[in-house]
């Protein structure tokens, strides 16, 4: 009898551990099963590789840039690697950009910020990877092409539609997001908008100064010009940030209801202020089809077909009225 109950407790001992076995073998094969799929997605087959370096990972224009590249890189089954400084930095842009030369991608395509950038364009071309600037050029360096907005011509569609809307009277204060260099945006956006109202005679830029791509600074300028200028009655900002520091500045002082704001990009924020009638007018670009298209310029380089040097996307003015156009090209961007 205790042999047979011996013999019953070892058979199911045994059936136990099979079936444990088995139990293991199988969510063995359902892991590896997941983590062959994770590695297909992050690191698929692909043609070529190509870095993508932005100025801002946590800014909502560079996220829509990288969402239509990757767009582009998954329809055309390449890799794109995408990225960039958390926040604004330069030297961290420069230090991407130099990684990306090390590890021989197939292409780079770069916001060439400063004049710093040419040196290391220069040099990813001599080394036979091709360089496309995007937002921001570098016409001094030997890149392929440049993807983005005509900036000058922006900064004139801005001009002309403040003239317009404040009935061609208005003293301006200007608040923009840095000249580093003869090319830098928004120099030219500053440019092109002192052109367009250049002869228009009841128009007159008081004061402008610099936010270095931050609200807090955009906001500290404007509450700075606003104290000083009392007779400040319209404000342009030529980065996405400036607007929305210069209507902080202007609510503190409770001017908002008396001046006109036109700034930049139609991010978030800037249409709900837009709504609110506390921007008047935003000069909208295209960054998703900025990064959509540069994949496609990269890939034209690399299969040797002719494009264009310079590659320029949409600039239109919008006011509230426009938002109808405004969702549905959200819409679009993220389907």
């Amino acid at each position: 009898m205790k042999r047979i109950f011996f013999y019953t407790i070892l058979i199911i001992s045994f059936l136990i551990a099979v079936a444990y076995s088995l139990y293991s073998y199988r969510q063995s094969q359902i892991y590896d099963q997941k983590m062959l799929e994770v590695i297909a997605e992050e690191t698929p087959l692909s043609k070529y590789h190509f870095a993508l370096i932005g100025e801002e990972m946590d800014h909502d224009y560079w996220r829509l840039v990288g969402a239509g590249a990757k767009k582009a890189a998954l329809e055309n089954e390449v890799f794109v690697e995408y990225e960039g400084p958390k926040r604004s930095n330069p030297e961290e842009q420069l230090k991407l950009l130099d990684m990306a030369i090390q590890a021989k991608v197939d292409g780079i395509i770069v916001q060439a910020l400063n004049d710093n950038f040419t040196p290391l364009i220069n040099k990813a071309v001599k080394e036979g990877i091709p360089v496309i600037t995007i937002d921001t050029d570098a016409p001094d360096s030997l890149r392929n092409a440049y993807i983005g907005t005509d900036n000058y011509a922006a900064g004139q569609l801005a001009g002309e539609a403040l003239v317009k809307d404040t009935g061609g009277k208005a003293t301006i204060g200007i608040i923009t997001g840095g000249v580093d260099n003869a090319y830098n945006q928004h120099q030219l956006r500053v440019q092109g908008f002192r052109d367009a109202i250049a002869k228009v005679e009841g128009i007159k830029i008081i004061a402008i100064d610099e936010s270095n791509l931050t609200r807090v600074q955009a906001e500290e300028k404007a509450y700075k010009m606003l104290t000083e200028h009392r007779d400040i009655t319209a404000f342009y900002g030529t980065s996405s940030l400036d607007g929305i520091g210069i209507v902080a500045a202007a609510s503190s002082l409770n001017k908002q209801d008396d001046l006109y704001v036109i700034s930049f990009d139609a991010l978030d924020e800037n249409i709900d202020l837009l709504n609110k009638g506390e921007i008047n007018a935003i000069v909208a670009q295209e960054p998703f089809e900025m990064g959509e298209k540069s994949i496609e310029l990269m890939l034209n380089l690399i299969e040797k077909k002719s494009i264009p040097l310079v590659n320029h996307t949409n600039a239109a003015i919008i006011h509230r009225n426009d938002m109808d156009m405004i969702v549905e090209k959200k819409g679009n961007a993220h389907d």
